[in-house]
């Protein structure tokens, strides 16, 4: 039997918890999903800009396939042989810079996040890391260390060790070359070495997401790269909502900001919404890791799992997705900009590929956050079919994020739903 929303609502609480999240004020009942297209339990269909876990659509075809074929002759674990592993860690690191050449397979982007600040520790010999402070990597006792948001109120005295850079804003505080990150990352390696703790790596989104995603030239990170490595530390890029494509230039963001980490981590989008997460890593770094740590996931790089994260990769190559991702994203761009020039509360307007929003403001010439207001176009939005977000130091940008197989059409709805909604409401402190 189908519950109502209310029903569901009071057994998620009963079943798994109080403050179990959900979003929008209205929370919805999705039941079905096609490509970039979500129906709840009413029949309603909703646009989906939002989602990068179905990276190439919901319930593609190719993944779909891949899963059954797969499930339908053998799942087990990676202390058997199987070529599937082999097979698609080959093809992933194929992409990727040549010393990036071997990977951990996982389940999820906070366990390869926590593979990669331990392969710091084992490889450096130190525990000091450092993140920006508007950031989030996961939620493992020591991942969720590295956000300030969302930071557990009852740590594991993990805290000493991290220190925080203010993220960048391209918006309010200019920094076209990258130099003045490049300095606040210096003066926290430091600190780290003054207290006696060491520096093991700065793990940063090459295109800062969750800050906003500040509107930086590519090449921006490089100055950051040399500070690291001249201090004997390691750059980790968590490409989890960057990458495959999405920067619409370049198959991974940290390509696109000229650098090649040490290591680079993977989730969300990997198998199209199956659990797969990766760490991918010099080899010299992994060895070492391997050498002073055993670990083994049971689940991380089952033959299912490679299955379903192999067909995204075709899916990715053979329909072109990452030159959809630089058209459509373009003409996003330009339709977002007419409506800059209409609706005063657009501050500013960013994005590369299929990432980009607009920034809202109470005033344009003080630049003051509209928060609240960003809050009431994302419900709107929501009641009108459209899914998106908010996010950012402020939560005041919209956060448009949609499946890679986003049509121009698409975006044609998104932004003309946007309009109708901008129109309608008045921003309010």
């Amino acid at each position: 039997m189908s519950r109502t929303t209310d029903q569901l609502l009071a057994d998620r609480a009963r079943l798994l918890g109080p403050n179990v999240s959900t979003f929008y004020d209205a929370p919805v009942h999705f039941v079905r999903g096609e490509g970039v297209w979500l129906w709840d339990a009413d029949g309603r269909r909703y646009l989906d800009c939002y989602n990068n876990v179905p990276h190439v659509g919901h319930c593609n075809p190719r993944v779909v396939q891949a899963i059954y074929a797969q499930a339908s002759t053998l799942n087990t674990h990676s202390r058997y042989l199987h070529d599937g592993i082999l097979d698609y860690v080959e093809k992933l690191t194929g992409t990727m810079a040549p010393p990036l050449d071997t990977a951990i397979m996982t389940c999820t982007g906070s366990e390869a996040n926590d593979i990669a600040l331990r392969m710091a520790e084992g490889v450096t010999g130190k525990r000091g890391i450092i993140a920006t402070d508007a950031t989030y990597h996961g939620n493992t006792a020591l991942v969720s260390q590295l956000s300030v948001s969302n930071r557990p109120q009852e740590g594991f005295g993990l805290d000493q060790y991290v220190r925080f850079v203010q993220a960048p804003d391209s918006y309010r505080a200019p920094d076209p070359q990258g130099a003045r990150f490049a300095t606040a990352v210096a003066d926290q390696i430091a600190a780290h070495e003054e207290d006696g703790t060491g520096f093991a790596a700065l793990i940063i989104c090459p295109s800062f997401l969750n800050e906003g995603f500040p509107d930086h030239a590519d090449g921006w990170l490089k100055a950051t790269a040399e500070v690291v490595r001249k201090a004997g530390g390691l750059l980790i890029c968590d490409e989890v909502q960057s990458g495959f494509g999405r920067a619409g230039t370049h198959m991974w963001a940290h390509d696109k900001m000229g650098v090649v980490p040490d290591i680079v981590v993977l989730g969300k989008p990997m198998a199209n919404g199956h659990p797969v997460g990766c760490v991918v890593a010099n080899g010299d770094v992994l060895r070492t890791f391997r050498e002073g740590y055993r670990y083994f996931n049971t689940f991380g790089g089952n033959p299912v799992s490679c299955a379903a994260a192999m067909a995204v990769l075709q899916e990715i190559e053979e329909r072109d997705l990452i030159a959809n991702a630089h058209h459509v994203g373009a003409y996003a761009l330009a339709r977002m900009r007419k409506l800059q020039q209409k609706h005063d509360v657009i501050g500013d307007v960013r994005g590369s590929g299929l990432i980009f929003g607009a920034e809202f403001v109470l005033d344009r010439s003080k630049k003051t956050p509209a928060s609240a207001f960003a809050d009431r176009v994302v419900n709107e939005m929501r009641q009108r079919g459209v899914i998106l977000s908010k996010l950012g130091r402020h939560k005041n940008t919209l956060k448009i994020r949609p499946p890679m197989p986003f049509s121009q059409e698409n975006a044609d709805q998104l932004f003309d739903t946007l309009d109708d909604v901008l129109t309608s409401l008045a921003p309010c402190p």
